[in-house]
């Protein structure tokens, strides 16, 4: 495998949840390096897969994504996606600074997965998603980043469970107001 292979292999997995935040990642992020601190890498060239397991640790600038086992395919396209799973009490995580906020996104589930095709991110399972104050949690987290929407389900794989106590939970604070009380202009989304 080609040092270039390897490099565009980490740039995914380092991209992997930026996108799951629901407000914008530090966009400074994309210009640092890809670091990543495994137990094992496996890489299959021919099958273009790339494994990196045991206690991995990704970090891009502020992204930090941490999980027992993220694995990287490349379609004939060459549009890869990744996923990763587990990680402490059986869930991935990442944690990434907002751009120009001094607020953070932090996420978990049991796993996550990207697509760099269609731009879209789904947690599943356990999953939950914080950006500063606000959270969403639920069974289901898809982000499709190419619309700029969200769905958040109680049940597994986008279903709706009923008669059942798991419900999806979300927080969003008040925004700031001004001396008028009207929301003040913020610059940002």
């Amino acid at each position: 495998m080609t040092l270039a292979r390897i490099a565009s292999s980490l740039l995914l997995a380092g991209i992997l949840l930026a996108s799951v935040a629901p407000a914008h990642a530090e966009r400074a992020d994309r210009d640092k390096p890809v670091n990543i601190e495994a137990d094992r890498v496996t890489v299959d060239d021919k099958n273009k897969v790339q494994i990196f397991e045991g206690r991995v640790k990704l970090t891009q600038g502020t992204l930090t994504i941490l999980s027992d086992k993220i694995v990287v395919t490349q379609d004939i396209e060459g549009f890869q996606k990744g996923t990763a799973t587990g990680g402490q009490g059986g869930l991935a995580r990442f944690r990434q600074k907002r751009e120009q906020k001094e607020e953070w996104v932090d996420g978990e589930a049991e796993r996550i997965e990207y697509d760099a095709k269609t731009d879209l991110v789904q947690l599943f399972n356990r999953a939950k998603v914080v950006s500063g104050k606000d959270d969403v949690s639920g069974q289901y987290i898809n982000y499709d980043g190419y619309n700029e929407t969200y769905l958040v389900t109680n049940g597994p794989n986008a279903t709706v469970v009923q008669n059942t106590d798991a419900r999806v939970k979300v927080t969003i604070q008040p925004k700031k107001q001004d001396a008028g009380g009207k929301p003040a202009a913020t610059g940002q989304r």
